[in-house]
């Protein structure tokens, strides 16, 4: 099984999963938003830097 979750709140964007393995997905983006967004924010800089 596979989903996209969004960082900023943490619900399902694509995919489904059962509800209680959401929630432990959910509870883990909320503990680790900080860094989850700082290394988002850093592979986009660095694709925009890759040579097309």
């Amino acid at each position: 099984m596979n989903s996209v979750f969004c960082i900023e709140d943490g619900e399902v964007h694509v995919g489904a999963l059962p509800r209680q393995k959401v929630r432990l997905v959910q509870a883990w983006i909320e503990l680790h938003r900080k860094e989850l967004l700082a290394d988002w924010k850093l592979a986009m800089v660095r694709k925009r830097s890759l040579p097309h």
